[in-house]
């Protein structure tokens, strides 16, 4: 019999060693104890003692062995210190976890196959759309608005400056919230290369060179979100139709332009061409926002319709074509044709490639990484956050997945609790939704009462002369509580969080209507609809409490 003295890696508790304990001791021939405030597990057991098995029957449950300068075991692996962390992924989820898991004293790797860092959100997604509408909102009041006096406007758009005001903000933002990061922060390294697992265990990271870099680190986060889905229409494979990402970076507007869905990247992409000068014709499988109260999409169709976007629901496209400069779509409503044509049918999640057979990570029909709440994935040491996984596609989702898997990594405890989520979808007027609407709430057998206040009772949006939308609660019968709100307005996602608050705090209607809200605001129209289920607001003045 020898003894040897190794480091146990991916301990982050006082449970962990008794648990690497454990798992050794029912080794043949091994007599061992850990010691979680050293790292290390005193081994006892015959001459030649195979790590690699060792290191075997661990690796099921998160954990390592290294061998320390000077000891004789067979299958040594280089040691390192303190617990590593490898994050494939570079975006909102994987940097939220790498900030925080360097906190907490990790050492983290994060791998990146793309040119630049920082994912969807800051380079082809929230940061240049939201700029891009806010430019087109602009266009738009100067030509449209409802003020006397003020002369109207419509000039043509410069895209050339437009959209290297955009470039300059984005390359801005990723460099101060993302690269500025891993420069500072000496716990952080960029790997580039395409990550693949080649067991539970080890990735293997090829570069654009092809040099192959493996790791085996004692944690492992998938942060690799999603990319637009395709739909399988004949033909547009052979076309140069546009994603999201090339419609948000075109050189120049189109005369006309097609869009092929109905889901917010679609409907938010066609208004801000329709408001920059652009004839746009949007075809929607179904209606408008299917997954939501069918109030809002008929009401947001209509103000669409108004603007000169021209809706086509309940039309699919059957085939496509590129000729001449010019996209020609047949659908069950006729022949589209335009010059450029958009394809926003939805996004899926980006686990292909990576390998999650081999490392025994359990994926959904439509390939997301299925997780608990705490991040957690099939297999015991690997983590998903973000698009790629079956939590909801967003950013600030995504982010606080990320802050709370580095938690869970790093020892601590710590769940996402997603029964209350607001989303937002920004076009004019925006469309902003939490908790249940009516139909889900009967699809889960609760009894409701709904009231809808439309806005021309809310004094603000009166004085704005924009009374396009309502403002709609749903609330539990009997106790009133608050359980769902749908809101159709202008800047209807700068009023969402606050029945966000009233749900997650359990509210009841009257309890909401009775709260103080400022006046003159657009959300006055959250405590007014409040008030509609006890009272009529139209006999109230305007700032009766």
């Amino acid at each position: 019999m020898t003894s040897h003295t190794l480091r146990v890696t991916g301990m982050t508790c006082e449970h962990c060693a008794r648990t690497v304990e454990k798992t050794l001791n029912g080794f043949p021939g091994v007599q061992a104890k850990v010691a979680y405030d050293r790292g290390t597990a005193q081994i006892d057991g015959a001459d030649g003692l195979d790590l690699a098995a060792l290191r075997a029957v661990l690796a099921p449950h998160g954990y390592g062995l290294e061998t320390l300068a000077g000891d004789g075991t067979r299958g040594a692996a280089i040691p390192h210190g303190g617990l590593h962390i490898a994050i494939i992924g570079s975006g909102g989820a994987a940097f939220a976890a790498a900030i925080r898991a360097a906190e907490a004293g990790a050492r983290v790797t994060m791998i990146e196959r793309g040119e630049v860092i920082g994912g969807t959100c800051v380079n082809v997604g929230c940061v240049p759309s939201k700029i891009t509408l806010r430019a087109a909102e602009i266009r738009h009041e100067r030509g449209h608005h409802p003020f006397a006096g003020i002369a109207h406007s419509e000039e043509a758009v410069d895209r050339g400056a437009l959209l290297a005001q955009l470039r300059g903000r984005v390359e801005e933002l990723r460099g101060a919230k993302y690269q500025k990061i891993i420069d500072d922060n000496p716990g952080i390294a960029l790997l580039r290369g395409d990550a693949r697992f080649e067991d539970a265990r080890t990735l293997a990271i090829t570069a654009r060179t092809g040099e192959v870099t493996r790791l085996t680190p004692d944690r492992i986060l998938i942060a690799t979100g999603a990319a637009p889905m395709i739909p399988p229409v004949p033909g547009l494979t052979d076309t140069p139709y546009w994603t999201s990402t090339e419609a948000l970076f075109a050189e120049e507007l189109p005369a006309r332009l097609a869009v092929i869905g109905s889901s917010f990247v679609a409907l938010e992409l066609a208004q801000a061409y329709r408001r920059l000068g652009v004839d746009v014709t949007v075809l929607a499988r179904s209606t408008l926002l299917t997954r939501d109260d069918p109030e809002l999409g008929a009401a947001l169709q209509q103000a669409f319709e108004i603007e000169g976007i021209r809706v086509l629901g309940e039309t699919e496209a059957r085939h496509a074509a590129y000729r001449d400069g010019r996209f020609i779509v047949d659908t069950d409503a006729g022949q589209i044709e335009a010059e450029r044509l958009l394809v926003a049918t939805g996004r899926r999640p980006n686990t292909e490639g990576l390998g999650l057979d081999a490392a025994g990570v359990e994926t959904n029909r439509a390939g997301a990484i299925v997780v608990d709440d705490h991040m957690r994935t099939s297999a015991a040491h690997i983590y998903a956050a973000g698009d790629c996984s079956t939590m909801p596609q967003l950013v600030y989702v995504a982010a606080a997945a990320g802050t709370r898997a580095a938690v869970n990594m790093t020892g601590g405890e710590a769940s996402l609790d997603l029964s209350v989520v607001p989303a937002v979808i920004f076009t004019d007027p925006s469309v902003a939704t939490v908790g249940l609407d009516e139909g889900q709430a009967r699809a889960a057998g609760i009894e409701t009462i709904a009231r809808r206040l439309d806005l021309e009772n809310v004094p603000r949006a009166l004085a704005n002369f924009d009374t396009r939308g309502f403002v709609k609660l749903v609330a539990e019968a009997g106790s009133n509580r608050l359980i769902g709100a749908q809101i159709l307005a202008h800047n209807a996602g700068e009023m969402i969080q606050t029945a966000a608050l009233a749900i997650r705090h359990r509210m009841t209607v009257q309890e909401l209507g009775d709260t103080l809200f400022p006046y003159l605001v657009m959300n006055e129209g959250i405590k007014l609809a409040a008030q509609t289920f006890t009272k009529d607001v139209k006999q109230l003045s305007c700032c009766a409490g």
